[in-house]
């Protein structure tokens, strides 16, 4: 079974971190689409090892990205 799920990716200093906001898992590469793969592997990971309770209590259905507008300065 395939589920779709969220990846974030911001660089930060000299690479770049991954985040699946769905179950709170991340991952890092030296490029975007290193980032990409590697938490790729590490969403696999997480779903071969974690149990059903576990896969349950952190597993969000609902995430929304959006943009926001705040004044600076």
């Amino acid at each position: 079974m395939n589920i779709q799920l969220t990846a974030i990716i911001e660089r930060e200093r000299d690479g770049y971190v991954a985040l699946c906001p769905e179950v709170d898992v991340t991952s890092e590469g030296s490029t975007v689409a290193e980032a990409h793969e590697n938490l790729q592997e590490a969403l696999g990971l997480f779903f071969e090892t974690a149990s059903a309770s576990e896969i349950d209590r952190r597993l969000c259905t609902e995430v929304y990205i959006t943009r926001v507008e705040v004044a600076v300065g």
